[in-house]
């Protein structure tokens, strides 16, 4: 009987050697710096309940819990756009997503 052993790898050359992984740590690292630069406009009680969602070029997706925090969320997304404008991110348009809460 022949057994193969495979050795362990750290994960970053996992995520590095797969396009596909890549990609997607691409594409969280993009959306946590666009978090990073709206985080200050968004009111401090409502700062843990925003999640980032998946960036796209010219638009952005964000996720919170409930219609309220959504609301609120759209009050501020001019001035959302402009920090993300001004910290050299090209969005014209942020979505709001409430999460639907498992039944």
């Amino acid at each position: 009987m022949n057994i193969t052993r495979h050795s362990a790898i750290p994960v970053q050359q996992a995520v590095d050697e797969s396009p596909t992984l890549a990609r997607l740590s691409q594409l969280a690292r993009q959306s946590s710096a666009r978090m990073a630069l709206v985080r200050p406009i968004i009111p401090a009680p409502l700062r843990k309940l925003v999640q980032p969602g998946v960036p796209e070029p010219d638009s952005w997706c964000v996720l919170v819990p409930h219609a309220a925090a959504a609301a609120k969320l759209r009050q501020l997304m001019p001035r959302m756009i402009k920090a993300l404008q001004e910290g050299g991110e090209p969005v014209q348009a942020i979505r709001i997503k409430v999460m639907q809460s498992p039944h």
